[in-house]
């Protein structure tokens, strides 16, 4: 595939990947005091396969959202052609899984090589790939041949120049379109001196993009520190970690903004895009620094909404001006949603308010296991399921179709399963019959699975093959439909 040369890593300034400080209100807020690129937190791949892809349109976000409701990311438009995604992965196939999620959103996908946490390198992730060149030329040759969006990867440097050396060149053989280099060994801490020997050693052996990173503690104090980072390294860019963290004006050609003008600009951002507060309130901490037994400091620390982190920062009013706007919007967008529903509405199909609770129903046994019985038993086609998310409280609601009439419940439900069920029910109480719930009496499913259950046994006994065939499962197993959701 075409490698999209878009996103540049040459004469660049680059706010580094850093955990719980690299979300969307410090990428913005770099971006806007002269970040060319940004990095976001690194996000391991199991946890974003679980995500769902949601347009907050109350927002103007894409948010990947995981099973318990959780943002696990966010970015938006105004970065979509800056931000990089940075994930922790040991496998090839996750890792392009993930890719592939997040790619349209994205300017570029990043491998962290260079994490030396544990809960990182247990799980044979970030510097632990360092000992495994094979893994990492999997990981970053499937990505680069599998998506079009530039990959780049992180590393620390190894025991010695040389092993370093020939693992970048390595890496460099998979294509990706630039490599950032923390110039420290997995062991050490921001303490010890970066090696920039090692990161120009590095950045004269190769033709790809050196980004240099590591120069905090040692150079970067001031914008023109940059500079002098860069031509130590002789690398191509420098990624910023720390010295962004405690003022991300760092980028700001024409010097520091005041650090009370910068947390403000940070707020409006968190409270602009409805960042955690637990969230807001760690990286404010981080910027505070020195100043967190000063009084505004205190009061941070036991501030317990972002409301009240406002109220520390006298920014009260605009914490209400705000919230104020996205009720507006919400109440507006729910408005419209519910007039194009009335519009779109189809006056053929039978309606009920109805909701499944699982609770009035015996275990394993549901409506859907019901209604499908029922379609064979009477040689209808099995029932067709077709479910749509509501972007604005995603929130589901499906249609069934048995035997070409059309079925539904007006309520809206917190998942396509639940969804489901209740559009059974519908159908099922319009139909007149059972649906399987405990106050009906005997189950006839339940007591076909004792039977079944009592076969298996039996043939156990007997050593037979306990595999069963298709069309008897079929009966048991809940059959959901083909038909993937609409992408919001």
């Amino acid at each position: 595939m075409t490698v999209n040369t878009q996103l540049c890593f040459r004469g660049k300034k680059i706010l580094a990947p850093m955990v719980r400080v690299g979300t969307l209100p410090m990428r913005l807020l770099a971006l806007d005091y002269g970040a060319d690129i940004v990095y976001c937190e690194e996000l391991i791949d199991i946890k974003m396969l679980q995500c769902k892809r949601v347009i907050n349109e109350v927002l103007e976000t894409v948010d990947f959202v995981a099973p318990n409701e959780r943002v696990v990311f966010r970015t938006c438009e105004r970065e979509r052609q800056r931000v990089v995604f940075q994930m922790g992965s040991a496998d090839a196939e996750r890792a392009l899984a993930v890719a592939k999620l997040v790619e349209s959103d994205v300017a570029g996908i990043d491998i962290n090589m260079g994490c030396p946490k544990e809960y990182s390198t247990k799980a044979s992730m970030g510097a632990a790939l360092l000992s495994d060149p094979d893994k990492i030329e999997s990981i970053l040759t499937t990505l680069v041949k599998g998506i079009c969006k530039p990959v780049t990867c992180k590393i620390r440097i190894l025991p010695s120049v040389e092993d370093t050396v020939n693992l970048v060149k390595r890496i460099e053989k998979t294509g990706i379109a630039a490599i950032a280099v923390h110039g420290r060994k997995k062991e050490e801490r921001p303490q010890h001196p970066v090696h920039c020997d090692v990161i120009k050693a590095i950045s004269e052996a190769v033709s790809i993009p050196v980004i240099a990173n590591g120069g905090s503690h040692d150079f970067i104090k001031e914008y023109a520190d940059i500079e002098t980072f860069q031509k130590t390294t002789a690398a191509s860019s420098v990624m910023i970690a720390r010295a962004a963290m405690w003022n991300p004006s760092i980028f700001r050609k024409e010097g520091f903004c005041p650090l009370k003008d910068v947390m403000q600009d940070y707020i409006k951002y968190a409270v602009r895009y409805d960042n955690h507060y637990t969230n807001t309130k760690y990286c404010l901490c981080q910027m505070l620094r020195e100043q967190l037994e000063t009084a505004q400091g205190k009061k941070l620390h036991a501030a317990q909404s972002t409301q009240e982190i406002c109220e520390v920062f006298e920014m009260g009013d605009f914490y209400e001006e705000t919230t104020a706007i996205f009720e507006a919007k919400k109440t507006s967008l729910k408005t419209k949603t519910q007039d194009e529903d009335d519009q779109m509405d189809d006056p053929d199909v039978i309606k009920m308010a109805v909701r499944f609770d699982k609770r009035e129903y015996p275990p394993q046994i549901t409506p859907k296991m019901y209604l499908l019985e029922w379609c064979r038993k009477e040689k209808h086609p099995q029932p067709v399921y077709e479910t749509v998310q509501r972007p604005l409280d995603r929130l589901f609601c499906s249609v069934v179709t048995v035997a070409e009439r059309k079925y539904r419940s007006t309520l809206w439900d917190k998942s396509k399963k639940l969804a489901e069920q209740a559009a059974a029910i519908v159908c099922l109480r319009t139909l007149g019959v059972p649906e399987g719930k405990l106050c009906e009496g005997e189950n006839h499913l339940i007591n076909k699975r004792k039977r079944q259950d009592q076969e298996c046994l039996i043939n156990k006994d007997h050593g037979e093959d306990l595999a069963e065939p298709s069309h008897k499962k079929a009966n048991f197993i809940e059959e959901t439909s083909d038909r993937n959701l609409p992408k919001m």
